[in-house]
């Protein structure tokens, strides 16, 4: 017990080195600012400066992590793309005509599956066999437009 008291850095090391484990499970990154703000109170200590002194260090170097540093921290961690899923996934993608396709109605074959499909104007239409790009997902309707790439698939299929 001496020896805890005439070396209160350890202590705080042991506090630090508690919140990091502990942080590894909540991933929160609050946890771990106070970790950091707990080794500062041990670097106090360690040189000799009083317990008084070593609190102030890691409440402050704390707050100013928590709210300096962190928002920051988290923005980055959940900035990304955002995966589409559900019907939403589909957008983007070819489709093939299966039965010609208007304003009104039509049926596309997308991802291997039949699509009710319709064009996005009253004058387009596509006739069977046609590669098609997918504008939007209306219901249960596969909003279509003309593509852009029939031009290259064309090259791409001659070489």
């Amino acid at each position: 017990m001496d020896f805890l008291q005439d070396n209160p850095w350890v202590i705080w090391l042991a506090i630090a080195l508690a919140l990091v484990i502990v942080e590894m499970f909540s991933l929160e990154l609050v946890l771990l600012m106070f970790g950091v703000g707990a080794l500062a109170a041990a670097l106090i200590s360690g040189i000799g400066g009083p317990i008084w002194l070593a609190v102030v260090v890691f409440a402050v170097v704390s707050a100013a992590l928590l709210m300096l540093i962190r928002p920051s921290l988290v923005e980055r961690l959940h900035d990304g793309p955002t995966l589409a899923q559900g019907h939403q996934a589909q957008v983007g993608r070819l489709a093939v005509v299966v039965e010609p396709v208007d304003h009104l109605n039509g049926r596309v074959r997308l991802a291997g599956e039949l699509w009710s499909a319709r064009t996005d104007s009253e004058h387009s239409s596509f006739g069977t066999d046609e590669e098609v790009h997918v504008l939007r997902i209306d219901g249960a309707t596969a909003v279509v437009g003309a593509t852009t790439t029939t031009s290259s698939a064309t090259s791409t299929q001659e070489s």
